[in-house]
C-alpha cells in the first residue's frame, strides 16, 4: 500500500524596499537602538510603501517567484491557501486574489487566520490535503501588511513589527522519506485579553465609534505575559515533537522558528539542544512578519538546506495558536 508524503519541492519569498531601522524610529517615539536590539534583537523592519499596496502586493512576487524557479505551471495547481491577518480585503480573501493574478484556474483557495502560527497551519493544511490522495500540488503562503494595523506611537509593538511574504510548493510522492512527517498544534482562546486586535469584527465592527477610537484597529500586546508564555509554549511543543520522533539535538540540522524575539528563539533552541549555528534567524533585518517569518526564513536559507536534513519548526501567535512541525527537506539549491 502506497504512503502518500507532502513534499516542499521550491519557496518563493518577498520584503518590500523601504527600511525602517532603529534609528529612524528614535525620531518618532521614545527609544533607542541598544533598547530595541536589546530586548528584541531587531535593528530593522521592512514597510511597504504605496497607495492601495496590500497585501497581495508582497504575496504575488513571492508566488510568481516561486512558480519561476519551479516551472510550475498555474493551471496545475490544485490548491492555494493563505495565511494572513492583514487581508487586502474581508472579501474577497487574498488567496482568491492571487488566483486570479496568476491564472489559476482549477485550483480552490481561501484564507486561514491562526496569527503568528499561520504558516504552520496552512502548511499542516495543504500536507493534509495531498496526504489525503485527492490533491497533487498547491501552494502554501504567509504574509502580512503590519504595518497597515500598528500603531507607530506606542513603542510596545511597533518597533517589533514589518511586512512580508514567503511561499512554499507542496507536492505528493509515494513513499518518499521526505516531506512533512508530523506535526503538533495547540490554541488557548484564554489569550484574548493579551493579544488582539479589536476592532473591525462583527462584536466591533465599523461605526462612528470605531472611527472615533481607531485605537482599536491597531495591534495591541502585553508584553509580559506573552514573553512568558511564548517562551513556555515553543518550548515544550518543539520538545515534545523531538520525543515523540526520536530526535536529539544532534539529529537536528535546522531550526526555523517564528521570528518574534531573539530571547524566545534562544529559549527554544535551548531547551531542544540546539546550539545557535544550527537556527535561522533573519529577525534583525525583517522583524516580526507574523505570518511571513517561517517562509522568509525559508527563503533566506533555502541555499544552505540539504537534502534530507530534519528540520523541526515552531511558532506562537495569538489567540493563544502554537505548534511544531518536523520534515525531511527534499532538494538542494
Amino acid at each position: 500500500m502506497s504512503n502518500i508524503r507532502a513534499v516542499i519541492k521550491g519557496v518563493g519569498g518577498y520584503v518590500p524596499e523601504y527600511i525602517l531601522t532603529n534609528q529612524e524610529l528614535e525620531t518618532m517615539i521614545e527609544t533607542n537602538d541598544e533598547w530595541i536590539t536589546s530586548r528584541t534583537g531587531i535593528k530593522e523592519r521592512r514597510i511597504l510603501k504605496g497607495d492601495g499596496a496590500g497585501t497581495s502586493a508582497m504575496v504575488i512576487k513571492a508566488v510568481k517567484e516561486l512558480i519561476e524557479k519551479t516551472n510550475t505551471n498555474p493551471a496545475d495547481l490544485d490548491f492555494i491557501i493563505c495565511s494572513t491577518i492583514t487581508p487586502d480585503f474581508m472579501c474577497p480573501v487574498t488567496s482568491n486574489l492571487i488566483c486570479d493574478m496568476i491564472g489559476a484556474k482549477k485550483a480552490f483557495s481561501f484564507d486561514l487566520m491562526a496569527a503568528c502560527s499561520g504558516f504552520l497551519y496552512v502548511l499542516a493544511t495543504g500536507t493534509n490535503f495531498i496526504e489525503s490522495g485527492r490533491f497533487k500540488k498547491g501552494i502554501v503562503i504567509g504574509g502580512d501588511k503590519m504595518s497597515s494595523i500598528v500603531n507607530y506611537k506606542d513603542r510596545n509593538t511597533c518597533i517589533l513589527f514589518g511586512d512580508g511574504a514567503g511561499c512554499a510548493l507542496l507536492e505528493a510522492e509515494e513513499n518518499s522519506e521526505y516531506g512533512i512527517i508530523d506535526m503538533a498544534m495547540r490554541t488557548d482562546g484564554s489569550g484574548l485579553p493579551y493579544l488582539n486586535i479589536k476592532g473591525g469584527g462583527s462584536r466591533l465592527p465599523a461605526s462612528e465609534y470605531t472611527t472615533d477610537n481607531h485605537d482599536k484597529y491597531f495591534i495591541f500586546q502585553e508584553g509580559a505575559t506573552v514573553f512568558k508564555t511564548a517562551v513556555t509554549r515553543m518550548a515544550d511543543i518543539s520538545a515534545e515533537i523531538m520525543k515523540r520522533n526520536n530526535l536529539k539535538g544532534e539529529d537536528i540540522q535546522w531550526l526555523v522558528p517564528h521570528q518574534a524575539n531573539k530571547r524566545i528563539i534562544d529559549a527554544t533552541a535551548d531547551r531542544m539542544g540546539i546550539g545557535p549555528e544550527k537556527i535561522t534567524m533573519n529577525i534583525e533585518r525583517y522583524g516580526n512578519t507574523t505570518n511571513g517569518t517561517i517562509p522568509l526564513c525559508f527563503w533566506d536559507y533555502e541555499k544552505q538546506f540539504k537534502k534530507g536534513d530534519n528540520i523541526v519548526l515552531a511558532a506562537f501567535g495569538g489567540g493563544f495558536t502554537w505548534g511544531s512541525m518536523y520534515l525531511k527537506w527534499a532538494y538542494n539549491s
